[in-house]
């Protein structure tokens, strides 16, 4: 099929979105590990052990699709259980689409009492997201800095069902737990700015244990808000001013309270799972690009002309948010999804994603 003639680079597009201007179309950026690596014939498992292999995955891939790079996603900066000592392996058959946890760092109360603030510089895999990062830097793109929330981060040290009991019987040890990986996060983060200056650093936040289908939002207000708050706090003092927060899974009881919060910078990108909807996500927040949301269980197993309807609505939806819109699955792009679903994506924004 013939497409349109984009009349913008990615860069123009998104820095349109950022100063709040309309692009000359709707930009498409992918959460995405696996499928690149699988596009390109590599492995799920390249994604997380070769930077160079993934990064050239990911920019054919982008180029393929009509994916705008700005920023590019990218694996996780910062692991909870990983580097703080947990037990890991690489992906390894078809079905597995990130890193497998063998074992946790903090199995019992008295595990905590010994367990220490990981080197910045050396622990878990933070020498491969370096190398990733300084890739970025080499090709013109921001440089992203990816970690979970203090809260997840934390659940990710002892196991979420652990963490999930001492929410209810100790939850002094999830308060300590937590005050650890926020420490951990800004160790990281300090040396990457550090290495490449706060401007050039897009940080991305994502909550998956944060969901309601994990906890309930009395419970969400009063262990992870705070250490949302204190999140920023330490962001702005780093001088970091591009914020993305992905707001993982059904998390539409948590809304107001991040709203009324009103944390971050704006416009920040926000992205959302499938489970909340994209006009009442732009009603919370109107001062903020909205990001999705695909349902990522249809990219994998419906037909093409199933993701291009699911796509136009979300075109439809996002075209409303009054400070802009980016498309997207609602969650990580799953590695195993045909390559024509993502090119009924594509053909969706083609026909439907332009501005006047």
């Amino acid at each position: 099929m013939r497409f349109k003639q984009d009349r913008m680079s990615s860069q123009e597009r998104m820095d349109a979105l950022f100063n709040y201007r309309k692009p000359d179309r709707i930009p498409i950026n992918m959460i995405t590990v696996g499928f690149p690596c699988r596009n390109v014939g590599q492995t799920v498992a390249t994604g997380y052990d070769d930077p160079e292999k993934y990064f050239q995955a990911m920019i054919w891939t982008a180029e393929q699709y009509g994916w705008d790079l700005i920023p590019e996603i990218c694996p996780h900066v910062v692991l909870g259980s990983v580097d703080f000592g947990g037990g890991f392996r690489l992906p390894e058959c078809e079905f597995e689409g990130a890193l497998v946890i063998t074992s946790f760092p903090v199995k019992t109360e008295g595990d905590i009492d010994n367990l220490r603030v990981p080197d910045p510089k050396k622990s878990g895999r933070i020498g491969k997201a370096m190398e990733l990062s300084k890739l970025q830097e080499k090709h013109g793109l921001p440089v992203t800095f990816v970690s979970r929330s203090p809260f997840s981060v934390a659940a990710n040290i002892c196991g979420l069902e652990q963490f999930s009991k001492w929410m209810l019987k100790k939850p002094e040890l999830c308060e300590r737990l937590m005050m650890i990986a926020m420490d951990h996060i800004f160790n990281v983060l300090q040396y990457w700015t550090d290495t490449f200056g706060a401007d050039q650093i897009f940080a991305l936040m994502s909550s998956p244990c944060e969901s309601n289908q994990v906890i309930s939002p009395r419970q969400f207000e009063k262990f992870a808000l705070p250490y949302h708050v204190e999140y920023h706090k330490r962001l702005k003092s780093l001088g970091i001013k591009r914020f993305w927060f992905h707001i993982c899974g059904d998390q539409n009881l948590n809304l107001p309270a991040l709203a009324g919060a009103s944390l971050w910078p704006h416009p920040s990108l926000l992205s959302f799972g499938h489970e909340v909807d994209l006009e009442e996500a732009a009603k919370f927040f109107p001062h903020d690009i909205i990001y999705g949301n695909v349902e990522p269980t249809v990219i994998q197993m419906g037909t093409p002309q199933q993701v291009y309807d699911l796509t136009k609505i979300a075109i439809e939806k996002g075209k409303k948010a009054p400070s802009g819109f980016v498309l997207s699955a609602g969650c990580e792009l799953p590695p195993l999804s045909p390559p024509v679903n993502l090119f009924a994506i594509a053909k969706a924004v083609n026909d439907f994603g332009w501005y006047e």
